[in-house]
């Protein structure tokens, strides 16, 4: 495959996880079933789920010099992800602590711990020069966020911010923002509460979302419904301002990380010329198959993979 660089910015975590059949209620204890540490971290996740589809990526961010440093430089390398910008700090490196119910879904605690170092000064010019996309979420700083879609607006590239987890994010990184990837509850709360479609709804009803966002200087959204597919929003293309892409259907054992094989996805099909809808029917694609299996990182499919789900 034919691909720009994606430079990925931002969090790396060991995920403490822990199996259950069903998650607790509040002040409730459960037995568990079962308890992994595995290499996660939404940016290290998006980095290898777009490496492990033939993405040429590179990753910066920060680790403790401690075992979960070594898993987690290990794992990225792994699949083909350059680390070379990933630093070790004398800092304990981030956990995510994550409880994984029977039907696959999960709750999730992060603490950030050597991410915190990640700063603004990070975001060096040079890596950026020749980035077809950069991809980035908000497990690290506001200021660095910024810096990594500054950096990458001024090489050109495609700027894709996945708003999770959810905060406010401000004019000038909605005017750096190629991008933007929500799930519907983030569109909703950074569209002051507007009440999105159902999974059933005609796709004219999202023209009043995709309004919305253009007003904020969003033109391109992604946003996904979980089994139920996708939609992407376009203001800027008035023959389909908004395409549903269809849900693709398996059995999910763990759905931790499934959102960030999207994204990785996203950004690896962007870095090969896709179109948006065109990328994010990939992307659905990848992240239903990282959901049959235990894990984030590990369960993230190859593009031979994915290529003959498609076909």
């Amino acid at each position: 495959m034919t691909t720009k660089k994606i430079v990925v910015a931002g969090s790396l975590n060991a995920d403490l996880t822990i199996y259950c059949q069903r998650l607790p209620l509040p002040g409730e204890t459960l037995h568990g079933s079962g308890f992994a540490v595995n290499p996660g971290g939404k940016s290290a996740n998006q980095a290898v789920a777009a490496g492990k589809l033939g993405g040429r990526v590179t990753l910066i961010g920060a680790v403790g010099s401690d075992p979960n440093g070594d898993m987690l430089l290990a794992s990225t390398a792994g699949a083909g992800v350059d680390v070379g910008h990933v630093r070790r700090v004398d800092e304990p490196t981030g956990v995510a602590v994550i409880s994984v119910e029977d039907s696959g879904e999960n709750s999730i605690i992060i603490s950030a711990g050597a991410n915190a170092t990640l700063a603004p000064d990070d975001m060096d010019p040079a890596v950026f020069k020749g980035a077809g996309v950069v991809c980035l979420c908000l497990e690290v700083s506001p200021e660095t966020v910024l810096a990594a879609a500054q950096a990458g607006h001024d090489a050109g590239a495609t700027v894709l911010l996945n708003l999770s987890p959810y905060a406010p994010i401000d004019d000038a990184l909605a005017r750096l923002t190629d991008v933007l990837l929500v799930n519907s509850h983030e569109a909703s709360q950074f569209l002051g509460g507007m009440a999105m479609p159902s999974a059933e709804a005609p796709v004219s009803d999202w023209l009043a979302a995709t309004k919305e966002f253009a007003e904020r200087g969003l033109s391109k959204v992604l946003l996904t419904l979980g089994a139920a597919g996708s939609v992407v929003l376009d203001s800027t293309n008035t023959a389909e301002p908004a395409v549903r892409i269809a849900p693709t259907n398996v059995v999910a054992v763990d759905t931790t990380g499934a959102g960030d094989a999207f994204t990785g996805a996203t950004a690896a099909r962007l870095a090969a010329g896709d179109t948006l809808a065109a990328a994010a029917r990939h992307a659905s694609v990848a992240a239903a198959l990282a959901t049959t299996k235990k894990g984030a990182q590990a369960a993230y499919p190859s593009e031979a993979e994915v290529a003959a789900a498609l076909g």
